[in-house]
């Protein structure tokens, strides 16, 4: 089969023919039809994942149809169409993953390839609304999001909510699930192009935090007063600027941060933080209940997943660089089958 292969660190990636895996005891292969980046991917690329295993098919996300069982597995799940739940080994403990969890594509070998193998509890019915380029952009991204959204932070509808870096994966993973929820979105970027976008995603409107008086300018935006902070604020980039989200936060308020995209987060005056009563909260991808409700949600609300540019599995290489230079708006999906 052909795959997209990791050889070394910091080397481009090697499209190649490889022996197609063999399905063992409660295992399938799928037929991948689609697969979709994250910036995992990169950070495996450049050497700056734990625990680094090379060489390595990289890919979390991937969509396609189970062509083969192994030993234990129904029948019934032969030429089913499926999405993959990446998150694998969580552990009995819903709060903190076990020591045995990992992330498909690194150790083990990822979705950038024609064939996968994976446990067949790791598989779900692709939403039927969804394409497949559409399905394999969910499964990393949209994980992340909804344990940072509906677990950590525990939005509820008519809540403020404040999504930072919009364009990326997961961000706009929060802002969909935020608005279908009636929820009200506000978004951050750089980009004044993402933030008008964002606004037709349905975002009340959002400012651009290369303006020093972003903050001021927000708040203004959205009440002026006390009724125009935040209930729940979504970060993914950490760094000098988590320390002016504890600003636009309402007394009693939830941060939840997935990502330190920046740097190191510095200048925290903790006054701010136990005078307003705050809940700060770290999250990282999700648990397989999580996934399920994840999924039953995005079939409920029909969400269509936003995506930014599609390429062949033959051109891995430049949709790995395009993730890297950050310009991207939503998810950047490889078309396989």
């Amino acid at each position: 089969m052909k795959a997209a292969i990791i050889q070394e660190v910091n080397q481009p990636v090697s499209v190649q023919e490889v022996e197609k895996p063999q399905a063992g005891l409660g295992e399938v292969i799928v037929q991948l039809k689609a697969a979709a980046l994250n910036h995992r991917d990169v950070f495996v690329q450049q050497g700056k994942y734990p625990g680094m295993k090379l060489p390595v098919i990289i890919g979390s996300d991937g969509a396609g149809v189970v062509s083969e069982i192994g030993e234990g597995v129904s029948e019934e799940r032969l030429g089913k169409e499926v999405i993959i739940n990446p998150s694998h080994n969580w552990g009995p403990d819903d709060r903190f993953y076990s020591k045995s969890f990992k992330i498909l594509g690194m150790p083990d070998n990822g979705t950038f390839a024609e064939y996968l193998k994976v446990e067949a509890k790791y598989l779900h019915p692709k939403p039927q609304h969804l394409s497949f380029e559409a399905a394999a952009a969910i499964p990393l991204g949209g994980l992340t999001a909804w344990r940072a959204l509906m677990t950590r932070a525990g939005m509820k509808s008519r809540e403020r909510v404040l999504v930072t870096g919009i364009g990326g994966g997961v961000a706009l993973f929060v802002l969909q699930f935020a608005v279908a929820s009636g929820a009200e979105v506000w978004v951050t970027s750089s980009s004044d192009e993402k933030i008008e976008k964002a606004i037709a995603l349905g975002a009340k409107g959002g400012v651009n935090y290369k303006d020093p008086n972003w903050t001021k300018n927000l708040i203004a935006a959205t009440g002026g007063d006390r009724s125009g902070y935040f209930d729940v604020i979504i970060d993914s980039a950490g760094g000098p600027h988590f320390a002016k989200l504890i600003d636009v936060a309402t007394a009693g308020g939830r941060i939840c941060f997935f990502g330190g995209t920046t740097g190191n987060i510095t200048d925290i005056i903790p006054g701010k933080v136990f005078f307003k009563q705050l809940n700060i909260y770290g999250s990282t991808m999700g648990t397989e209940a999580e996934f399920e409700a994840m999924i039953q949600f995005i079939e409920e609300k029909q969400i269509q997943p936003i995506l930014d540019e599609t390429f062949a599995l033959d051109d891995t290489e430049m949709a790995l660089r395009r993730m890297d230079n950050g310009t991207q708006f939503g998810k950047i999906v490889l078309k396989i089958g």
